[in-house]
């Protein structure tokens, strides 16, 4: 299969699943069913976002480095999908298809649907593609691994696929770093960074730096529209619980009736809670964010900051180059031998 010819095929998917079919429409509604955390806002959310990832201007500037080369050997790619959001292990798979190579695909127990659909979709358009795609229940017979989990997870994966080449990929966060000039259009999209998915992404926005003195007043009113959150059970569970743990604790907090803030210098915030840290100057926000960027997924600024940034209410829009944890996927995939 030429590139051109995936190129096209994935364009076409992203028609498809722009148009919502019946089946898809289903899946949409019925996912919270299995998890609870897949409501249809989320679910639909999801869906766009690789509907919009598809788009044939993407694709072949994505793919313009790849050169054809029918000797190119085949290789099988064990992937090991996380299940946090919705079809959260889709690029990886159309990374390794891209490239040329075997998905051996082992699905998260929690989001067993949306991807089995898509790719059927996919084949359906280009039938080449379905000696390229295989579920697992069990990973053998590889030749490498690009694995997703929690930090606990990510050690007996280094262990587990140490022979191989692999991509290990650990818990990350994301941060905003306000300037204390937002406008209310701003802070208010920033809402989506951290309220989309339930703030379970790894890009969304678990803390902020603020200036010293910085007033939440504002910020607070313009998130306001994001309320509804606390209808959901589980996302209510979690701010109850941490609510009375700081209440007892006696910790010094924030409350809006939905989301708490802590001032507190870690990145990692529970379910429900914001962390945020107060900054004098930009430059020591830069450099501590470059000594942790290992633990930092993306940065949501309008202020020049000396890692890449992406624009408020955009966290949760990655395009085909945004790769999970700076790594090159296809570049990997490249190096095989």
């Amino acid at each position: 299969m030429t590139s051109n010819q995936r190129i096209a095929a994935f364009e076409a998917l992203g028609h498809i699943i722009a148009k919502l079919d019946e089946q898809l429409s289903a899946l949409i509604n019925s996912a919270h069913q299995y998890n609870a955390w897949f409501t249809p806002q989320s679910a639909a959310m999801a869906v766009s976002a690789i509907a919009g990832m598809l788009n044939k201007k993407d694709l072949e500037k994505w793919l313009e480095n790849e050169q054809e080369n029918a000797e190119t050997k085949m290789h099988s790619i064990g992937l090991i999908l996380a299940g946090n959001i919705p079809i959260v292990g889709f690029h990886d798979i159309l990374c390794v298809l891209a490239s040329g190579h075997k998905a051996l695909i082992k699905l998260s127990s929690q989001d067993q649907k949306f991807i089995p659909y898509i790719l059927d979709k996919l084949i359906e358009i280009e039938p080449g593609f379905e000696q390229q795609i295989s579920y697992i229940d069990r990973l053998k017979d590889f030749d490498a691994v690009i694995a997703t989990g929690s930090n606990n997870t990510s050690r007996y994966f280094d262990y587990y696929f140490s022979k191989v080449p692999h991509i290990i990929r650990k818990n990350r966060n994301s941060v905003a770093v306000l300037n204390g000039q937002e406008n209310r259009d701003e802070l208010k999209a920033l809402g989506h960074d951290i309220f989309d998915y339930f703030g379970l992404g790894c890009r969304n926005v678990s803390k902020l730096y603020v200036p010293q003195g910085y007033d939440f007043r504002t910020f607070f009113e313009s998130i306001e529209e994001f309320k509804p959150i606390a209808n959901h059970h589980k996302y209510n569970n979690n701010y109850d619980y941490n609510k009375s743990i700081f209440l007892v604790n006696l910790d010094k907090h924030l409350d809006n009736g939905f989301l708490l803030l802590k001032e507190d210098s870690r990145f990692v915030s529970p379910l429900a809670v914001l962390y945020y840290e107060e900054y004098q100057s930009l430059e020591k926000v830069g450099s501590e964010l470059l000594k942790n960027k290992d633990l930092i997924q993306c940065i949501v600024s309008n202020s020049k900051l000396p890692l890449n940034t992406v624009a408020f209410g955009q966290s949760q829009c990655p395009g085909l180059f945004d790769y999970a944890d700076g790594v090159d996927t296809m570049k990997f995939l490249r190096e095989l031998r």
